[in-house]
């Protein structure tokens, strides 16, 4: 199937299809890599794990342009930074952001500067920045000093902060709520997440609000987050100077989105929760070896928390909150597992000679 033969709706952008939900009008240039419209993957293995004629969905999240859920807000974004004549945009990042800035930016024929913190972003994302043409300058501190720093360099006239602190940000990113309704026919019962500086859980909830207010949902699910156990300042309830998780794209101790998660979380009969760097990686691999869905780090959080709430030997804030029997369950997976390769312990096997016998043995039959 050519891009000539493939149907419109697989390539149109998320301000083509959902214009009436954005912030946008006839004047807005749209700038687009056609983000958006990513699967929502039925998993039975992990429904098994649940039991009980529940049904767990993962929204593969790392099939967006630039491989994460950015770009759905980073569309928005843009375009109205051009459309405000902006000269050029600016973002702290843990790496996903600057990959979808520079990316965005570049279409836009527009200047993108990127900050983050020395050492503390993956390899597969640091390269993202740079293959976009962004100037990347890394601090001595980490993500919450560099969004400080992005804070001031907002007041200046040239800059528009594409970091989530930018409401187009968060309006973008609710889109994935309205695909998930309309695929499954209304709002799930639960939706799980990781939970960095805090958008995205924000995001969602307000994009099936929007769509119960317009009546294409009929109701709403219990939003669940989960935190690195080393970078959780909302579970614990007070700013982590010294975040540390192997998650680096949750690796913040003082989310910008802090009050409106919670208030996401208590509207919707939520919780928060966390999970450890052991939990994230144990729930990374068993997703890619049993469901076949590789995620960065960071995205295995929500199904490390989902493997958490279905442990009867451990407290859980989904258990507290109880799981009805027949309960629809999306799992956001927020970027692709190659966007932070070297999470991955593997081990090369020996060479063997070029022979059946040999290729058999090697291989365990």
């Amino acid at each position: 199937m050519t891009l000539a033969t493939a149907p419109r709706e697989q390539r149109r952008g998320v301000i083509e299809r959902y214009r009436e939900f954005l912030p946008v009008s006839a004047a807005t240039p749209i700038i687009s890599l056609g983000e958006g419209n990513t699967p929502l993957i039925p998993c039975p293995k992990l429904s098994a794990q649940v039991g009980r004629g529940c049904e767990v969905f993962v929204k593969y999240e790392g099939l967006n342009p630039t491989c994460s859920f950015k770009d759905r807000g980073m569309t928005v974004a843009v375009s109205k930074a051009v459309e405000r004549g902006m000269q050029a945009v600016v973002c702290a990042s843990t790496g996903n952001t600057s990959a979808s800035a520079a990316a965005y930016a570049a279409r836009a024929g527009i200047r993108c500067a990127v900050i983050l913190p020395a050492g503390k972003i993956a390899s597969g994302k640091m390269v993202q920045a740079y293959a976009y043409g962004a100037r990347v300058v890394a601090i001595e501190g980490n993500f919450d000093d560099a969004l400080r720093v992005v804070r001031e360099l907002g007041k200046r006239p040239e800059f528009a902060v594409v970091n989530s602190i930018n409401p187009d940000r968060i309006a973008g990113q609710k889109s994935a709520a309205f695909e998930i309704v309309e695929e499954l026919g209304d709002a799930p019962d639960l939706h799980l997440l990781p939970v960095g500086n805090a958008g995205n859980i924000t995001a969602y909830w307000a994009g099936y609000r929007e769509y119960l207010a317009a009546e294409k949902a009929s109701k709403l699910p219990a939003m669940l987050g989960f935190q690195a156990a080393g970078s959780a300042p909302i579970f614990h309830g007070k700013t982590i100077e010294q975040p540390e998780t192997i998650a680096s794209a949750i690796r913040i101790g003082n989310p910008a989105s802090w009050d409106l998660a919670k208030a996401a979380l208590r509207d919707s009969g939520g919780a928060i929760d966390i999970v450890t760097d052991d939990e994230i990686l144990e729930a990374q691999r068993w997703l890619a070896g049993h469901e076949g869905i590789f995620v960065e780090p960071a995205s295995a959080a929500s199904i490390a928390g989902l493997f958490k709430c279905c442990d009867t030997g451990r407290a859980s804030a989904l258990r507290t909150r109880g799981i009805e029997d027949g309960s629809q369950i999306v799992c956001t997976v927020t970027g692709h597992g190659l966007k932070d390769p070297d999470a991955v312990r593997f081990t090369t096997e020996s060479s063997v000679r070029p022979s059946e016998a040999e290729v058999l043995r090697a291989i365990g039959f």
